[in-house]
């Protein structure tokens, strides 16, 4: 799937007009237009004033993203691209749903959703929830961390994480079909503690030597289309390994197939994808 339509979800917390920016180099692949979105939920806005909330700040709230908009429209319209804007009230995921429906976007981005240790265990992460109902690739962006990290240009160097699942050969099209704003491509694959827990020598060195045939496989994939790849193979903790990878070969990006896990399964026994989602501090692809 190109990446032409994109719609940029943005609380105006850390997605700005820069973060904006950092996605143009997708336009070599053929990204032509922004639907911007801003959902103004009322809960979130009466807990964050510590009072209830009232009606007359929708107009308030409407009119100053509007006027954000409104500028930022004028920038992408300057490049030569098509653009168009939705502030609306609600719950969020229905919303960005329905306007991604309704625009036919190719892509969603928005920001990482922070959660209390409380809402970790009892409520699903916001941007799962979006992943496990979208149809659409949703890009978790973080532009700019505390840490005054900034991701500036995440497509130049992904690193495609893949456990040969479905979703991940997807995720490997998805690069393919944008590999004319990507520089090169890293690919791993992690062998887990639980696949190698009670295996003897010669197993284990036998599964070494199929996952590598199959990096190598995929590596000639990308090498055939004309994107430059490498491979490496991981052994141990899943997160913790795509973490160290990500930083140990400068990615710029993470990118990973998900299954989309049912509620109940997300939300006790977790999944390798929301917790790179909301931990790492490099950008997340997540191809459903």
């Amino acid at each position: 799937m190109k990446f032409k339509k994109m719609l940029f979800v943005t609380d105006f917390d850390e997605l700005w007009f820069d973060a904006l920016e950092s996605l143009m180099g997708l336009r070599k692949a053929g990204l032509n237009h922004v639907v911007f979105l801003h959902v103004i939920n009322r809960e979130e806005v009466a807990m964050r004033r510590g009072a209830g909330y009232l009606k007359e700040e929708d107009v308030r709230l409407k009119q100053m993203a509007d006027v954000r908009f409104i500028d930022w429209a004028e920038s992408v319209f300057e490049k030569g691209m098509e653009c168009g804007a939705y502030v609306v009230v609600g719950n969020p995921i229905p919303k960005i749903l329905s306007t991604a429906e309704t625009e036919g976007v190719d892509f969603i981005v928005t920001e990482a959703h922070k959660r209390t240790k409380l809402e970790k265990l009892f409520a699903s992460s916001t941007t799962m929830e979006l992943l496990r109902r979208s149809k659409a690739p949703v890009l978790v962006h973080k532009y700019m961390l505390p840490s005054g990290r900034v991701n500036n240009k995440p497509f130049d160097t992904p690193l495609l994480v893949t456990d040969w699942s479905s979703p991940c050969e997807r995720a490997l099209e998805q690069l393919i079909d944008i590999k004319k704003a990507v520089k090169n491509v890293v690919v791993i694959h992690v062998i887990g503690d639980d696949v190698v827990k009670g295996k003897s020598k010669d197993d284990l060195m036998k599964i070494q030597k199929e996952n590598k045939k199959r990096l190598e496989d995929v590596c000639k994939t990308f090498e055939d289309e004309g994107v430059e790849a490498d491979s490496h193979l991981c052994m141990g903790d899943v997160v913790s390994q795509i973490e160290n990878a990500a930083r140990e070969y400068n990615a710029t990006m993470i990118v990973m197939g998900s299954t989309g896990k049912g509620a109940w399964r997300a939300r006790w026994l977790g999944s390798v994808s929301q917790e790179i989602t909301e931990t790492s501090e490099f950008p997340t692809l997540l191809i459903p």
